[in-house]
């Protein structure tokens, strides 16, 4: 019996990339008021250097690119605007029918990493508070309690008293996602969206995911499943 789902956020009921391509034009736009350079230029000089792997230092890259001299304090300012932008995406159809669905029959609830307001601006632009009895932002629990620490798990189940053996979680990051919820022997189910960001699969067995989908339209029959 499934009694509880849990999902994570980014590039689970959405694609991130639409989230960063929104940081980098809103530090586009920002650029193109303090220097001499056009606002697309800047976010092309952004996105090359996303896209060529360099997740880093993504903002050094493209000011190099650009040829604009920047000390540390320059690229904390661009992060911070990054972090606190008021994001420009949506939720897909595909996910809002099935949490339509799926919070008719089961308890929601969102677990996320990130910094903070990120996360929650993301929660507000996605529209999707409303379908969660619970949201853990491990952010407020400190940053010790990210991903793979199984404490914001353990929040919810004790919220909404439930047990691990009648939880499911949804997530995409097989790098952390599935420890914490994999220790605490709940079902797992890594979502492979086509525009994912994190590729990499899982170091080993106790961080690998119980099973793989490619679509999120899946998750229904999948919990059917395991209730019978």
């Amino acid at each position: 019996m499934i009694t509880t789902v849990i999902f994570d956020m980014d590039d689970t009921l959405y694609d991130e990339v639409d989230y960063c391509k929104s940081g980098f034009r809103a530090v586009g736009i920002f650029l193109a008021g303090k220097y001499d350079v056009d606002a697309d230029a800047a976010f092309d000089a952004l996105w090359s250097e996303f896209c060529s792997g360099n997740h880093d230092r993504t903002f050094n890259g493209a000011l190099d690119r650009l040829t604009i001299p920047y000390e540390t304090e320059d690229i904390k300012k661009l992060v911070n605007l990054y972090r606190t932008h008021k994001p420009e995406i949506s939720l897909p159809a595909e996910s809002r029918e099935v949490l339509d669905l799926l919070a008719s029959k089961y308890s929601l609830a969102l677990l996320t990493d990130g910094f903070l307001p990120a996360q929650e601006l993301k929660v507000a632009a996605l529209g999707i508070e409303k379908y969660f009895q619970h949201i853990v932002y491990t952010e407020k629990l400190g940053r010790q309690f990210w991903k793979p620490n199984p404490r914001g798990f353990e929040i919810i189940l004790e919220k909404l008293q439930t047990k691990p053996e009648t939880t499911v979680y949804i997530a995409d990051n097989a790098k952390k996602d599935f420890i914490g919820p994999n220790r605490l022997k709940m079902h797992t189910i890594q979502l492979k969206r086509s525009k994912k960001v994190h590729l990499l699969p899982p170091d080993n067995e106790t961080a690998a995911p119980d099973e793989t989908i490619d679509s999120i339209r899946k998750i229904p029959g999948i919990l059917e499943k395991l209730a019978n």
